[in-house]
């Protein structure tokens, strides 16, 4: 037996309860799906807030949540625990939406670096700057002065 809690609400779902909402949405029936967004919705919105700190991210996270279940609802085993389940989805897009926004910062800052002219020198491209650094820091000293 798995307890919720939900605004304030303790809801219960048995394990027998959970096996059945579970055959219900393999079977395509809209109402296990709507209890089961009850009991659980709540909770995986604040799991997602929390682990997100944005509500907009969270709420994008939790909607694509309940979107594969909606998608693979009918591939889930008879015996899958709904909790266990719906937490580890919502985790995996957190993890998901993480490795994207941190891809995401790289490229750009690679592009605001293109942008500014800071390009990446390579060995060779540094020792042909610095000989040429060089050579007018020679010439200019030979410059006399006006």
């Amino acid at each position: 037996m798995s307890r919720l809690k939900g605004w304030g609400v303790i809801v219960r779902v048995e394990r027998d309860f959970e096996v059945a909402l579970v055959a219900q949405l393999r079977a395509g029936d809209p109402a296990a799906f709507d209890a089961i967004y009850d009991a659980y919705n709540p909770r995986l919105f604040s799991f997602l807030l929390r682990m997100t700190k944005n509500r907009a991210v969270a709420e994008d996270l939790l909607e694509e949540t309940w979107l594969r279940l909606v998608s693979g609802g009918d591939g889930l085993a008879a015996a899958t625990r709904l909790g266990p389940w719906l937490f580890t989805v919502a985790r995996n897009l957190f993890l998901s939406f993480c490795r994207f926004t941190s891809r995401e910062q790289a490229c750009a800052s690679e592009l605001t670096s293109l942008c500014s002219g800071e390009f990446a020198r390579s060995p060779y491209d540094s020792v042909v700057l610095a000989e040429f650094e060089e050579r007018l820091e020679a010439a200019l000293a030979e410059v006399p002065p006006l």
